[in-house]
C-alpha cells in the first residue's frame, strides 16, 4: 500500500483508538483489507503516534490559538496527531509532505474549513520546530 492510503487508514484506526479506546493493533487490523500488501509503514504511523500521544498533543495544544484541544472534531485532533507524528519523528517525511498530506486527509475526512484550520496549526508548528 502507498503512504497515502496508509495515512487514510491510519486516520481511521486512530480515530477508532480515540472513540473506543482499542489498542493500535486492533484497530489496524480492523482498517486492513484483504487485499492491502505491505501495511508496514500503516502500522508505524499508528504505532507512533499511540507511543508519542502525550508529547504530540502536548505540542498540538501549544499551538492552537482561540481553540481548546478538547474541542476539536475527533477527526481534525487525529489527523493533527499524525501530521505532527511524522514531522517529529519520521526522518524520511519532509515537514511539508506531512503538512501537505494532512490537508488534503482534512478534505477527504472533514471539510474545507479544517484543511485550512490544520494548515493554519502545522505551520505553526513546523515554524516553531525551525
Amino acid at each position: 500500500m502507498n503512504r497515502r492510503t496508509a495515512r487514510e487508514k491510519g486516520i481511521q484506526a486512530l480515530y477508532q483508538m480515540d472513540l473506543s479506546g482499542a489498542e493500535s493493533a486492533e484497530a489496524v487490523a480492523n482498517v486492513l483489507e484483504d487485499s492491502d500488501s505491505d501495511s508496514s509503514y500503516l502500522r508505524e504511523i499508528v504505532t507512533g503516534v499511540e507511543q508519542h500521544r502525550e508529547e504530540i498533543d502536548t505540542i498540538i495544544k501549544n499551538n492552537l490559538e482561540k481553540w481548546s484541544f478538547e474541542r476539536l472534531a475527533k477527526v481534525d485532533r487525529n489527523i493533527l496527531r499524525l501530521a505532527v507524528y511524522e514531522m517529529q519523528y519520521s526522518d524520511d517525511v519532509p515537514a511539508k509532505v506531512a503538512v501537505n498530506e494532512a490537508i488534503e486527509l482534512a478534505k477527504y475526512f472533514s471539510d474545507e474549513r479544517a484543511g485550512k484550520f490544520i494548515n493554519g496549526v502545522l505551520s505553526k508548528i513546523n515554524q516553531s520546530m525551525d
